[in-house]
């Protein structure tokens, strides 16, 4: 019933103002498409989710998203609940990058890039995922098209433009290969919703990443969010790949975590403290209008593995990667994973061509081990709710998450060295149990941990 009101408003108002309607203008109808599956009932809460992602020109041999549901296997036994998938659509090749363009280069917002596979593969893929308990997320492009979009000759007043009336690139950022759309236009809103509506209706999808949220207008952003929660009748989330503060005023689920990340790659090439990311913690949390929220965090993504190096390069190895992705994952945050890490995949990975991740090298010590962090995760409510406090030094970064029944703490040592750790009278002399061990620990005044040694307590 809800679902039917829902639809009947939502084709019958105008979706640049979904929540009422104008009874002065002419009604603007929305496309109205039939609902493609069932909800999923199981989706996770905001704070409940592992958030997977998926390149698909490397997750498998293919390349393609039967190539994904041939692993969901591999994503479930990880532990993640949330499958998020880099663009699916067509890639505009005019002033194109790369041997295959850049997917958030998008050519058409509401088809299947054939060199992925079809709509019915997707469906396929999300109805899989839903059977196993995992949401499927896509990522959204709403800054910039591609220069070969339809849009470009159809509608250029959807465009930015310079003073000679020539379509622009985004300002400021180099990325010559996409043009910048214009949020001023009430029409390209109306389009850009309908869109993003297009998925959840016709491939039941549960949510959106949208790629660099801070360059368009948070009006446009409450406008579609709006529209996208109101489609089905289950939750849906939605991660600003942004930093503003407003971003939750909207309805974003989350924002990312940028600076932390480059708080962590400092530690490692700089020497910072690891209490500099206490700092970071804080500076991220001062944009947080409401304590509940969550800032997602990673120790890489598909920008970061090209740009900067894969987690094995920036922190340590296998072993300093796993004790960053502890941090990451445990600071009051949402962890996410990007696809390979979880096997201490050494090689980069780029996305602008084809290159299959080779899983035969997989390191399944090191897949273990985040098996064994993100379940501590899924099934601790201080490490998904609790209050955060800092206990860092130099070289251990040291936190307790803490709710009214359980407190855990999390000793990390970023460093390649033994690393003494005087332990505050806030932690000492009680007694503790072993996360992953389950043995009890008594704190004393001091304690050593060995190069990247992470110690998970719990009481």
């Amino acid at each position: 019933m809800k679902n039917l009101f829902l639809n009947i408003l939502f084709a019958l108002c105008s979706i640049t103002a979904f929540t009422s309607c104008d009874s002065d203008k002419d009604p603007v109808v929305a496309p109205l498409y039939e609902q493609y599956g069932t909800p999923f009932t199981n989706m996770p809460k905001p704070k409940d989710a592992i958030i997977y992602q998926v390149n698909l020109r490397a997750f498998s041999n293919a390349g393609t998203i039967n190539g994904v549901k041939e692993r969901l296997n591999h994503i479930k036994s990880l532990g993640a609940n949330v499958i998020y998938l880099m663009p699916i659509y067509p890639v505009g090749m005019e002033r194109s990058v790369g041997e295959l363009g850049s997917p958030y280069s998008v050519k058409d917002y509401k088809a299947v890039n054939t060199e992925f596979g079809t709509l019915d593969d997707l469906r396929s893929l999300v109805e899989e995922a839903h059977n196993m308990n995992m949401a499927v997320m896509l990522d959204w492009v709403a800054n910039h098209t591609s220069w070969d979009n339809s849009w470009i000759d159809q509608h250029p007043d959807w465009y930015q433009q310079d003073a000679n009336g020539n379509i622009i690139a985004p300002p400021g950022t180099g990325w010559n290969d996409v043009a910048q759309l214009n949020y001023d236009n009430v029409e390209l809103r109306k389009a850009m919703i309908d869109a993003m509506s297009y998925w959840v209706y016709n491939a039941n999808i549960d949510g959106f990443r949208c790629d660099f949220a801070d360059g368009v207008q948070q009006s446009f952003w409450a406008e579609a969010i709006a529209a996208i929660r109101a489609i089905k009748d289950q939750d849906m989330l939605m991660l600003a790949e942004g930093t503003r503060k407003n971003h939750f005023d909207v309805g974003f689920d989350y924002t990312f975590g940028f600076r932390f990340f480059e708080v962590l790659k400092k530690v490692f090439s700089e020497g910072a403290p690891a209490s500099s990311l206490q700092n970071a913690n804080a500076e991220e949390y001062s944009n947080n209008y409401n304590d509940d929220n969550r800032v997602v965090r990673y120790t890489t993504n598909h920008d970061v593995n090209i740009t900067d190096g894969t987690p094995l390069e920036l922190f340590g190895g296998k072993p300093g990667s796993l004790a960053t992705f502890v941090v990451a994952a445990y600071m009051k945050s949402v962890p996410m994973i990007y696809n390979g890490q979880e096997i201490g995949y050494a090689q980069r990975i780029p996305f602008f061509n084809h290159t299959p991740i080779d899983w035969t090298t997989a390191d399944a010590d090191v897949f273990a081990k985040y098996q064994k962090i993100i379940d501590f995760r899924k099934n601790s409510e201080a490490i998904k709710t609790g209050t955060y406090n800092g206990y860092s030094s130099n070289a251990v970064s040291a936190f307790t998450m803490k709710t009214d029944t359980e407190t855990v703490l999390v000793l990390s040592n970023l460093t390649n060295s033994n690393a003494k750790y005087l332990v505050p009278a806030a932690l000492s002399g009680n007694t503790w149990m072993d996360a992953f061990t389950n043995q009890t620990m008594a704190l004393n005044t001091e304690i050593t941990l060995t190069p990247y040694q992470y110690i998970i307590l719990r009481k």
